[in-house]
């Protein structure tokens, strides 16, 4: 039996995960790896957050990145969905609306009011930018529980 997730089996475990792991690339081409809020629409991956951050710097000059989604603590319960591909920021407003409404949606719960955040804060997150993440090439999956252990 294979451990591997199929494609619509992945998918749907990255629309129903909570934190995304980003990871973009620095001008000399090291790795900068990052926790995220993100939604899975139409099979592609979307991240928000404030324009001016590095992360949005760095894709603006090296395209490619890498997107991976995990679940479980103990071995025989890990699962995880790995995502290669290339981001772009979007400049199509009806796109950002959708994103951001489903961005909204998925954390309204774990956000912090704007208006208990310090003044410098709110600010920081009042200019908001999304980037979308194509998927190139085969997805790296995995499901341990599919292993079936002796007993």
């Amino acid at each position: 039996m294979s451990i591997r997730l199929s494609e619509d089996e992945a998918w749907s475990f990255l629309e129903e995960g909570h934190t995304g792991i980003f990871t973009s690339l620095r001008r000399d081409g090291r790795p900068v790896t990052l926790p995220v809020w993100y939604v899975a629409l139409d099979r592609r991956i979307y991240l928000g957050g404030p324009a001016q951050t590095k992360k949005f710097q760095r894709v603006r000059h090296d395209e490619r990145v890498a997107f991976l989604v995990e679940s479980g603590l103990a071995w025989k319960d890990l699962k995880a969905v790995h995502v290669s591909g290339r981001a772009r920021i979007l400049d199509d407003a009806g796109e950002i609306e959708r994103v951001q409404a489903e961005l909204d949606r998925k954390y309204a719960a774990f956000r912090t009011q704007s208006s208990a955040m310090p003044d410098a804060t709110r600010s920081h997150y009042s200019s908001r930018a999304v980037l979308r993440i194509e998927p190139e090439g085969r997805m790296l999956t995995w499901d341990n529980a599919r292993i079936r252990l002796g007993g």
